[in-house]
């Protein structure tokens, strides 16, 4: 059984979930809309820690996990919006500004490369867990505040350099660590990627 594409399967599965009881039940999905939050958090850990431990982790699986990664935390984003529209609506600055640079990533990338942006980066894995605290906030405890300005900010500067590997990199690669990386690969020299997060 290929666990890591098992793993993704289900994060894939729990976008439409998340968006049918958002559209059902409102606010009272609030509390299973968190719990498959974080859940599919731990299947996005455990699909590429088990891929590289069995040796599987190519381009292939790591692509589907990226682009499953973007429509899991779409849903999520959706159901946000639906239920917490009017702290959203205060706030409108932070979600254009993290949605043009996400487009902006795929606009670049498939300019250069023809293909859609993969790189994992570190900064990446970080703006996840912000994205995790300020889901957590506004689903959770209708609260914006802190959370969701941390989670802006890091999304911006994860997109920037997310843009700047893209630019940096001679060819299309996957698990780049981050754009110093990017830079390295581009002057021909070795890189070192964790074993844990980014390999």
């Amino acid at each position: 059984m290929n666990i890591p594409k098992l793993l993704i399967l289900i994060r894939f599965c729990f976008a439409p979930i998340i968006l049918l009881i958002t559209y059902l039940y409102g606010e009272k999905a609030s509390s299973y809309i968190l719990i498959l939050m974080y859940v599919g958090l731990l299947t996005d850990i455990f699909d590429g820690i088990i891929a590289r431990k069995q040796n599987i982790s190519d381009e292939k699986l790591r692509r589907l996990d990226s682009q499953t990664d973007m429509i899991f935390w779409l849903s999520i984003g959706i159901s946000t919006w639906l239920l917490r529209n009017e702290i959203l609506r205060e706030n409108l600055i932070g979600v254009w500004t993290i949605l043009f640079m996400e487009i902006l990533c795929y606009i670049i990338s498939f300019a250069k490369f023809k293909k859609e942006t993969c790189t994992h980066a570190i900064l990446s894995k970080l703006w996840g867990i912000t994205l995790l605290v300020a889901f957590t906030a506004l689903i959770g405890f209708n609260n914006a505040g802190i959370y969701y300005y941390t989670c802006v900010i890091v999304g911006f500067i994860a997109h920037l350099d997310v843009i700047l590997i893209i630019l940096l990199l001679p060819k299309w690669t996957h698990d780049v660590p981050s754009s110093y990386h990017a830079l390295k690969i581009r002057k021909g020299e070795e890189i070192k990627r964790n074993k844990l997060f980014n390999a």
